[in-house]
């Protein structure tokens, strides 16, 4: 066996290991190069053109956040901007405190708590390298200093002729309202002489009560950062720079250092004042709608191309060792397959079933068909046993009979002639229900299905054995409900039926009665054969469709039969696509259920022509 194991063995270039390994390197070498290769020469790429459309859009929902928050006290009512914001720039946007707490977010997604936010959203400290200005605090937080309609009115009549002015000088202005309200006056042409002075000093605009009660307070909070005694020493103009000749001590001279100090003081006042009437401060993160954030621009440096050579050799080592392994588990089971498979029927050895993949489930039918084959041999030679029985019996009563005649033992006469011929009757019976099972086991049991009316079937079936159940003392009856139809070959049919009526009669004693059934429902045809009979025990019932079987007492060679007709009924009535089941009790009686598939109505009778009036 070992030679003949090694003459099959497959070399080593041709052997599924060596191909599946090869492949796998192949395919492992060229992922891997490929995507090396694209990564380095478009992760850069699309990362910079990311990042410059991640700044415009972070600079777009930046500035319109900061409107938002310097015009309202918190962020109740940001949802709707944000969305409509995100929907626009296909983006995702979301605002969260400055403890990571989430505000509003325009779609749910990865989590951001650990992630770099693209902006925090201040009007009180703006972010200058989104801006590109230099003042701190967004001109529209306004706060105590937004002007009511009369005071504006006002201003803008003020400002009116402040553009007259200019006009007559040759100056063509414009008023401009500020985020406050207050209007201003903006020359749109050249003014050399320098108008716009003189005229705003022909028209002395001074604050408004509203801004004169901000200023006040603004000045309380900024005299003691700038040393001063009382708020009064401090006055500040409507644009927050002070007046001239505040605080005229010699150490606060107007220097770049004191400027810059006085201006720090202001801004810081500002603030405090501004802080009620705008939204707190806020993190702002604008990504795509599955990253968590954005990510750093890749640079294949040498470090970079160092890294991605380790990683391409680990992964073809652990790609080689991975392919090695499989193709073990994989050769090694088909080859104990094959071995099991060339081993002689009668040394035939089941396969280890180690898995539940592939490789499993083929053990597993390797051997289930062991087993059916096994099963199959046991059935042949038990079939022949019973033939070569059921043949022996008719047989030597033939041959007995015959060579009594020959030697004279008996004379040769009429009582002679009828049992001979019951004998081959009998045996012609067997070798029929013989071919019958043979071709219903080679698949070759061919019926030639019509359509039948089943009263006219079952009263065939009820002539044919009425005189073998008048003569048994049996009383034969047969009950079909309406006039059903039924799609089956009409000479198979009455056979099924006959040998469940045969047997009925045979086994019911003399008083009884056997009834043939039948019904048509929504599930199909049903035909019931009942009989009164000696029964069957419930440890019988599951054998009495086999083949040469009989009760050990009751239904013996006495009874007649040969032990093939149930069988038979059986395969005929799977033929026909239906089932058959049993029910029985002891010294009570049988009935035998036949289930057809549902029969074909009847045609509606075609009423004749109506000859049209004229």
């Amino acid at each position: 066996m070992s030679r003949r194991a090694d003459a099959r063995r497959v070399p080593l270039h041709r052997s599924l290991i060596t191909r599946l390994l090869a492949t796998s390197v192949l395919v492992a070498v060229a992922a891997i190069v490929a995507t090396a290769w694209l990564a380095t020469q478009s992760t850069t790429r699309a990362i910079q053109q990311e990042q410059g459309r991640s700044l415009a859009d972070d600079k777009s929902v930046y500035d319109s956040l900061v409107a938002y928050a310097a015009t309202h006290p918190d962020w109740s009512e940001v949802d709707a901007l944000v969305k409509q914001r995100a929907a626009k720039l296909n983006r995702r946007i979301t605002l969260m405190t400055e403890d990571r707490q989430v505000i509003t977010e325009s779609a749910p997604g990865p989590s951001l708590r650990a992630a770099r936010p693209s902006a925090t959203v201040d009007p009180l400290a703006l972010d200058l390298a989104l801006t590109g200005g230099t003042d701190r605090i967004d001109p529209r937080a306004v706060g105590p200093y937004s002007l009511p309609k009369k005071e504006r009115d006002q201003l803008r009549k003020i400002a009116e002729v402040q553009v007259e002015c200019l006009s007559r000088s040759g100056v063509e202005g414009e008023i401009v309202d500020t985020p406050s309200g207050r209007p201003t006056v903006r020359t749109i042409t050249v003014d050399p002489k320098d108008f716009e002075t003189y005229c705003q000093e022909y028209v002395a605009q001074e604050p408004t009560r509203t801004e004169r009660k901000a200023l006040a307070d603004l000045s309380r909070r900024t005299a003691p950062c700038l040393g001063a005694q009382a708020p009064a020493e401090v006055a500040l103009r409507p644009d927050f720079t002070l007046e001239p000749k505040t605080l005229p001590r010699a150490d606060y001279a107007y220097d770049s250092a004191t400027k810059a100090r006085i201006k720090g003081c202001i801004e810081k006042a500002r603030k405090a004042q501004l802080r009620p009437y705008v939204a707190p401060p806020a993190l702002l993160f604008v990504t795509d709608p599955d990253q968590e954030s954005d990510q750093p621009v890749f640079n294949l440096s040498r470090t970079n191309a160092l890294r991605i050579a380790l990683v391409t050799g680990a992964v073809l080592i652990v790609t080689v060792l991975i392919t090695i392994l499989a193709g073990r588990r994989l050769v090694g089971p088909l080859r104990a397959l094959t071995q099991a498979a060339d081993d002689p029927a009668d040394q035939h050895a089941r396969v280890p079933v180690a898995t539940n993949d592939e490789i499993g489930y083929l053990a597993r039918a390797l051997n289930d068909l062991a087993d059916r084959r096994e099963r199959s041999e046991s059935l042949r030679r038990a079939m022949v046993s019973d033939v070569a029985h059921e043949l022996r019996t008719p047989l030597t009563n033939i041959r007995s009979w015959l060579e009594a005649a020959q030697d004279g033992l008996t004379a040769t006469n009429p009582a002679l002639l009828d049992l001979l011929h019951e004998e081959a009757v009998l045996l012609q019976h067997i070798i029929d229900d013989l071919s019958d099972l043979a071709a219903a086991d080679a698949g070759n049991l061919r019926v030639h299905p019509e359509q039948v009316y089943l009263v006219d079937i079952l009263a065939q079936v009820a002539e044919a054995h009425r005189s073998a159940a008048e003569t048994a003392g049996v009383r034969l009856d047969t009950d079909v409900a309406g006039d059903p139809q039924v799609l089956a070959d009409p000479v198979r049919l009455r056979q099924l039926v006959g040998n469940l009526v045969s047997n009925g009669i045979r086994y019911t004693p003399s008083g009884g009665s056997v009834s043939v059934e039948a019904a048509q429902s929504d599930d199909g045809l049903t035909i019931a054969v009942r009989d009164t009979g000696i029964g069957i025990a419930a440890e019988d019932l599951p054998k009495i469709f086999d083949r040469f079987w009989r009760s050990d007492s009751s239904r013996t060679r006495a009874t007649g039969g040969s032990g093939l007709g149930l069988s038979i009924v059986r395969q005929l009535v799977e033929a026909h696509g239906g089932d058959i089941t049993v029910s029985s009790r002891p010294n009570t009686g049988t009935i035998f259920t036949i289930r057809l598939p549902s029969p074909a109505p009847r045609p509606a009778p075609v009423a004749p022509p109506v000859a049209a009036a004229g």
